[in-house]
């Protein structure tokens, strides 16, 4: 009896087939909702490591505590300023890589 080969397939191979191949529009839509919802997780697991509640964090940044929820299940509604401003209030270090074709721009 022949056995079938099942045929495997990447991540990459799926995005591209059922996203859109990198550089169309639907691909980068999924890639920036992808990394603000990397984003609101690192802010609240940063938030919990620092054993503060939404509305303690809210009041450090000087937003209510509606908006760090919000800011936790997705961040592409906030401000880079918003942002910035959580991270220091969690008094944790953010970096921002800009890359420009291969090469990566660092501010002095």
């Amino acid at each position: 009896m022949a056995t079938k080969e099942i045929k495997t397939h990447s991540l990459a191979e799926m995005k591209d087939k059922y996203i859109g191949k990198v550089g169309t529009a639907d691909r980068d839509e999924y890639e920036y909702e992808l990394r603000m919802d990397v984003l609101g997780k690192m802010i609240k697991s940063a938030r919990q490591e620092r054993h503060l509640t939404q509305e303690e964090l809210g009041k450090l940044v000087g937003v209510q505590k509606a908006q760090i929820s919000k800011l936790e299940s997705s961040a592409n509604s906030a401000t880079i300023d918003t942002i910035l401003k959580v991270f220091k209030a969690l008094k944790a270090e953010i970096n921002f890589n800009v890359k420009l074709e291969d090469n990566f721009v660092k501010l002095v």
